[in-house]
């Protein structure tokens, strides 16, 4: 697959449709934000697209006109696809294990959450990239898609859980569509069940409804903690699906293992 930069996305990207909620809004999230990577079977027509951030991946096209062995930029990633697709990825990685997933939709009015004393929730600034970069390293996640702190704290979108001058908690769009916005949450080990992630996650949800869009949220369907929060956050279940968590590539003639 040809890697092309992210702010130089290969055409057509209607491949991916535009105003698609949840991880689908990835496409116009690397398309608006330029954080992620882009990759095609060729340069001129491609049959295939792949579009990546965060650690998650979106492949659509034509499944007959790629090899396992050039699927090997996804290892690792969670990769979303149409069916038809699966035999490739089945092919191009050691594993590639299906992880079943929960759409919700911003749909009412949220629980009210009580602030613990000591605790100020607001919207992250520049000024916070320190806080942000100095997160436990369980929470890191958060901002990979943004490509790390400090185009995070700097975009807006985010807010965050703060116990003096330390991030305890933040909520962010982690993909921006031009009709959906994708939010995610962290909170620190030990600083759980305070409502602090319930704090931030209304905040920003609101913030995406001033802005026009609708907040979705997506995890694991056996991630009970983070389906109750988003339903006592206003969120309500769109649908159900899966995606893929790719492991390291395949040994397969002329592919290297991933190291």
């Amino acid at each position: 697959m040809i890697p092309h930069a992210s702010h130089q996305p290969p055409s057509p990207v209607q491949v991916f449709p535009s105003g698609t909620p949840g991880a689908g809004a990835l496409a116009e999230h690397v398309l608006t934000t330029g954080h992620g990577q882009w990759w095609t079977d060729r340069i001129e027509r491609p049959r295939v697209v792949a579009v990546a951030s965060g650690g998650h991946a979106l492949l659509a096209g034509d499944p007959t006109a790629v090899t396992a062995a050039e699927l090997a930029p996804l290892a690792g990633h969670f990769i979303e696809a149409a069916d038809r697709f699966l035999p490739v990825p089945g092919a191009a990685f050691d594993q590639l294990v299906p992880w079943p997933r929960m759409l919700y939709v911003h749909r009412s009015e949220g629980t009210e959450p009580r602030i613990p004393r000591g605790v100020t929730v607001r919207p992250l600034t520049a000024d916070d990239v320190p806080a942000l970069a100095a997160l436990d390293l369980s929470m890191a996640w958060i901002h990979a898609t943004w490509g790390g702190p400090a185009a995070l704290a700097s975009s807006g979108l985010a807010r965050a859980a703060f116990r003096k001058d330390r991030v305890i908690a933040v909520a962010c769009s982690r993909f921006v569509g031009s009709r959906y916005e994708d939010v995610a949450c962290a909170t620190a080990p030990g600083e759980r069940r305070q409502h602090l992630a319930l704090a931030c996650v209304e905040g920003v949800t609101a913030d995406i409804a001033a802005r026009g869009r609708t907040a979705t949220w997506s995890c694991s369907r056996d991630n009970r903690p983070s389906r109750l929060l988003a339903w006592t956050a206003g969120y309500r279940l769109d649908r159900e699906y899966v995606h893929h968590a790719a492991g390291p590539a395949a040994r397969t003639s002329g592919l290297p293992a991933a190291a």
